[in-house]
């Protein structure tokens, strides 16, 4: 199975998953190597009530290549760097098997914050608070937790503003790029994959694409 074929199989079986409460989508409908992924801190934790982002990069060898994967959200752990959001976790590295999928990475880092490993960090002084201190590390990961992941609790704007998602990817699947699909969509007051059924108002929307 080829990346590109790898990789939509596996955002739409995260789609159908809701039980997991893992997101999984592209940045742009038109890369297919770049990724955003999400989940909500575990229960009992010090990341409870947060909502934590990783940036996914799919190399062109995967899935016989692992995923690279750091957090966007700020993470006081000892197996994530709190300066660039590195990962310290041996499935993105020397344990990968073509097996795993990004939901499985995911989850796994779901896991991670649940049961940090101090003796192999990747920030050696967040790893030392753990093992010296835990009552200062489990309040620093608190406040982090409120001052960073809670932020992302809130409702994303509408990446495709208001157009049905399938007309925008019409004519970007077409090589267009997506911002100005949408421009032109906006302009031409389509909203619905209905509006473009007709080759007339395709063929105007795609004249405008090339203008």
């Amino acid at each position: 199975m080829s990346r590109a074929k790898r990789v939509i199989k596996e955002l739409e079986d995260t789609k159908n998953d809701s039980k997991s409460n893992i997101t999984l989508s592209l940045i742009d409908e038109s890369d297919i190597s770049k990724l955003t992924g999400a989940f909500l801190g575990p229960p009992d934790t010090p990341y409870a009530g947060g909502k934590f982002v990783v940036d996914i990069e799919i190399p062109q060898e995967y899935p016989f290549k692992p995923p690279k994967m750091k957090f966007t959200t700020r993470v006081y752990h000892p197996n994530i760097s709190s300066q660039t959001g590195a990962i310290c976790l041996d499935i993105l590295k020397d344990r990968w098997t073509p097996i795993l999928t990004l939901k499985a990475c995911l989850i796994s880092l779901q896991l991670l914050l649940q049961t940090p490993v101090p003796d192999d960090p990747q920030d050696a002084v967040v790893a030392n608070v753990y093992k010296t201190d835990k009552a200062k590390f489990d309040q620093v990961a608190k406040n982090w937790t409120k001052m960073y992941a809670m932020l992302n609790l809130e409702e994303p704007a509408d990446p495709y503003e208001g157009i049905e998602p399938e007309a925008v990817k019409m004519f970007v699947v077409m090589g267009f790029d997506q911002k100005k699909v949408i421009k032109v969509l906006k302009k031409l007051k389509v909203e619905k994959m209905e509006d473009v059924s007709s080759n007339e108002l395709e063929d105007t929307v795609i004249q405008r694409l090339c203008e």
